[in-house]
């Protein structure tokens, strides 16, 4: 499990600005959780706090019950993989290659034949095994991030371990994406945690959100303002408190979910039977 405990960030510069204040978070095996909010609500930053790369102020991060500082880099490699946002890769490595980076911390070159089994496997998972022999730089801006997701998952490749907990942090894996490989990349993600992999998704499309994910974080100004199943948190009033913008929420009449429309009546419809 992963676990934020009272966390505050402050951001660079005089005087120091506040990022997170008394953020609780956890994710555990097996569930998707989708971390939602306006342009600066701190969404990025909490992921990257989990992900080790950024220390926090206040507060502590807990991977599989000890703080961060208790394991290594290694370790942690070992236990979660992050998809960051952007990408600074523009070595003329191919698509195989970039996804071999991803079995570095479970074996030093990644090119034994469980190492070649897990990136095939992660390439067809994504969609883009034909492309295998690509040069990365060649591809295009969604293109490399379903790569970028291939490397991820030949990190969590290996098999479980009773007890070893394994978590995917995702940083707006959509982004660049069309809708279809939206929602292919979304189902994926679903899919791995029925496998007892923990996602932790950082987006802004909240439909998308309200069909995958199993619980709702929503961020502003830094602060948790709510949490929860989809069918309990979405209404109209508390997302035009974070958003500032009035929002129609309504159940899909040939689906299970919630169809979430910005602008239109700020009404709440009630929760989904």
């Amino acid at each position: 499990m992963l676990a934020l405990e009272n966390v505050g960030y402050l951001a660079g510069g005089r005087p120091r600005r506040v990022i997170l204040r008394d953020l609780d978070l956890e994710l555990r095996p097996g569930e998707l959780v989708a971390l939602l909010g306006p342009n600066g609500a701190g969404k990025s930053t909490a992921l990257r706090i989990a992900a080790g790369e950024l220390r926090p102020d206040q507060g502590f991060v807990r991977l599989s019950g000890r703080t961060l500082d208790r394991h290594t880099p290694l370790s942690q490699a070992r236990l979660r993989a992050v998809l960051p946002q952007g990408d600074q890769l523009s070595f003329d490595l191919t698509v195989a290659e970039v996804v071999q980076l991803g079995r570095l911390p479970h074996d030093l070159h990644g090119r034994g034949p469980r190492d070649r089994l897990l990136i095939e496997a992660a390439l067809l998972s994504v969609g883009l095994d034909h492309l295998a022999e690509r040069l990365y730089p060649s591809l295009s801006g969604g293109e490399r991030q379903r790569v970028q997701l291939a490397r991820a998952l030949a990190q969590l490749g290996e098999p479980q371990r009773e007890g070893v907990d394994r978590l995917l942090l995702l940083d707006e894996p959509t982004a660049s994406l069309d809708p279809k490989h939206q929602h292919q990349v979304m189902a994926l993600v679903q899919r791995l945690t029925r496998q007892r992999i923990g996602a932790l998704v950082v987006m802004h499309d909240l439909n998308l959100a309200a069909r995958f994910a199993d619980r709702l974080v929503f961020l502003k100004d830094g602060q948790k303002l709510a949490e929860g199943p989809p069918e309990r948190v979405l209404n109209a009033q508390l997302l035009e408190q974070v958003y500032d913008l009035p929002f129609t929420v309504r159940p899909n009449a040939s689906d299970p979910c919630w169809i979430v429309v910005p602008g239109g009546p700020s009404t709440t419809l009630g929760v989904m039977p």
